[in-house]
């Protein structure tokens, strides 16, 4: 073989011919990248971004501004040229010199510029620098708004910024240097991977870009994930009842029912054992049922707040009284399930059913009067879209909430890992977190709808009342003894909202701890791994400023702190009760057939 080079490549003649024939293979690719764009499943333009509106009250308010204020302007327009020009000659002054190292630069860390080339080659630096620069000008921009409502200008904030993280050249072949030393390496083969995965992820979705962050491959439920053995041992239209194999001789008398959210899957608490919450319970020796959530198809076009209260809720608390012979139950809500589980409790308050002794909600909304970072999506052109879309479809797609939830972080839920999958024609990799954060479910149209408009929009729950099966459900009537975990940095249900939402509950005997990390990370977070501690205040009469001031720090995971508070609600302990005792029909292995539904089928 040989080993001649061609001109100042500095590549070999037979590794030059077989870049070219990946870059014919990377042409034909783009062909049929064209043919599954021509073929995608189309959806509303609201979803997209905000109306046009928005950036015409930005331009009328900054003109409005440079008309009362010019000086202001023009200061920090100068100040934008000033540096653009300094960068500029400093470059052009270092290749005059016939140099190829670049002008010393100052900028801020950033992992998206890892690679030393960033920093010392005069092209990829000067492309960095001026990329820098601009983004900090509009951000600049953004800020001298001041002649427009706060909320519409944070909204403002938010879709520029997600234009500045679009625009890094780090999204870009010609401008990653990372890339580009891949494709030599890789003799073009990376670029031929890399658009073979952009065309699967959009056949995946129907066209839709949902760049996929892990190796679907690698996990099977069952077998590698979601794995702590039990039994299906109930089902209707909304729910697969599982009823966990005890491992301990004896267990407490009264049993546990956990409501996972069915925005997701309820295997986050089930990844595997060495991070189980649900074999953590087991082994504390509890008697444990899981609801697992029908992934919904547009037949569920009518289901809504009330079949999740009365067949998903109700219907579980009563086969679980059935198969235990326990008048009363512990229960825990996460996520949306805690918010509907608060609607629920208000419900058999007012209908006079005691059957819940204690609940505990797992980072639940139920205050949503501050929308926190989802408040660019809560106005009413992206609901209103989301509305024309349900009414279409029957349901709000999956991979409408997911996207939705990945630009809230998207450089690293979208831009980069979709530099490494398209780009780089990396394999996501094999972590089950990612795995279950992209098997998502779909949400019925009048369910999303109800919770949307009732619930975040309007805030009924905790401003009037909400009103459902004839009831107008109030924080107020959860007056059960309750425990509340909420997480530090959590962006979908910030903890100072969480909090806000207890404080109006009606219960005299209330628990709230805090744990650091987010919104998944906080709540699993097993006492091995002794990673994240917690925050407890035993007082909420203070706003949430004044709790976490006055509140104290432990190390380690919430978990025995939470169980230790259950105990004391949860009886004597009795034989350990296997699922099928009493002739109870067995319908099949945990983790069931609802969970092992994808969204798009």
């Amino acid at each position: 073989m040989t080993t001649k080079t061609t001109g100042d490549t500095g590549l070999s003649e037979a590794s030059l011919s077989r870049m070219m024939e990946n870059l014919k293979k990377v042409e034909q690719l783009t062909e049929r990248l064209g043919q599954v764009m021509a073929h995608r499943q189309t959806h509303r333009q609201a979803l997209d971004g905000p109306n046009q509106e928005l950036f015409a009250k930005a331009q009328q308010a900054y003109l409005t501004e440079a008309m009362t204020n010019p000086a202001k302007l023009m200061e920090h327009q100068l100040t934008f040229w000033t540096r653009t020009m300094t960068h500029f000659v400093e470059a052009q002054q270092a290749l005059a010199k016939g140099s190829m190292t670049a002008p010393e630069d100052t900028s801020p860390t950033d992992r998206r510029f890892a690679n030393p080339l960033w920093q010392t080659h005069p092209y990829f630096n000067f492309v960095k620098q001026q990329y820098l620069i601009n983004a900090q000008a509009l951000e600049q921009a953004v800020e001298d708004v001041t002649d427009m409502d706060p909320r519409e200008k944070k909204r403002l904030a938010y879709f520029s910024r997600q234009i500045i993280d679009m625009m890094s050249p780090t999204n870009f072949l010609a401008t990653n240097p990372d890339a580009l030393e891949r494709a030599i390496e890789t003799e073009g083969e990376s670029l031929v991977k890399g658009i073979e995965n952009l065309i699967s992820d959009l056949e995946a979705n129907d066209g839709e870009l949902i760049v996929r962050l892990a190796d679907e491959k690698a996990f099977k439920l069952g077998e590698n994930i979601a794995t702590s053995p039990g039994k299906v041992v109930f089902r209707n239209k909304m729910l697969e009842l599982i009823q966990y194999a005890p491992t301990t001789e004896k267990a407490h008398k009264t049993p546990l029912l956990v409501f996972p959210p069915w925005i997701n899957k309820f295997y986050i608490l089930d990844l595997k054992e060495q991070n189980s919450l649900v074999k953590w319970i087991v082994d504390q020796g509890y008697t444990l049922f899981m609801v697992s959530w029908v992934n919904p198809d547009s037949t569920y076009r009518d289901v809504g707040m009330e079949d999740y209260i009365e067949d998903g809720y109700l219907a579980a608390m009563r086969e679980v009284k059935a198969i235990t012979g326990e008048a009363r139950i512990n229960v825990i809500g996460y996520c949306i399930a805690g918010t509907t589980l608060a609607m629920t409790l208000s419900l058999l308050k007012q209908r006079g059913d005691n059957t819940v002794k204690s609940a505990t909600f797992f980072t639940a909304l139920t205050d949503f009067s501050d929308q926190g970072e989802f408040q660019p999506f809560l106005t009413d052109d992206f609901i209103d879209g989301i509305e024309g879309e349900t009414e279409d479809k029957g349901i709000l797609p999956s991979v409408i909430m997911a996207r939705t939830f990945s630009f809230l972080r998207s450089n690293d839920l979208v831009y980069g890992p979709a530099v490494k999958h398209y780009i780089m024609g990396e394999t996501p990799p094999a972590f089950d977190l990612l795995y279950w954060n992209g098997d998502g479910a779909n949400l019925p149209a009048k369910m999303a709808m109800q919770y949307l408009r009732g619930l975040c929009q309007r805030n009924e729950l905790a401003e009037g009342g909400y009103d459902i099966l004839d009831h107008t459900l109030k924080l107020a009537d959860v007056d059960v003894p309750l425990c509340a975990v909420a997480c530090e940095t959590d962006h979908i249900a910030p903890w100072k909202d969480s909090y806000r939402g207890v404080q109006q509950m009606g219960s005299t005997d209330r628990t709230f701890i805090m744990t650091q990390s987010g919104h998944i990370a906080g709540i699993v977070n097993p006492p091995s791994k002794q990673k994240y501690g917690h925050y407890v205040n035993p007082s909420l009469e203070g706003d949430h400023e004044r709790w976490l001031e006055e509140a104290k720090f432990h190390e380690g995971s919430w978990w025995p702190r939470w169980e230790k508070w259950l105990r004391k609600r949860s009886g004597t302990k009795i034989d350990a009760r296997k699922p099928g005792d009493g002739g109870r029909k067995i319908l099949c292995d945990a983790p069931g057939d609802y969970v092992a539904r994808k969204a798009n089928h």
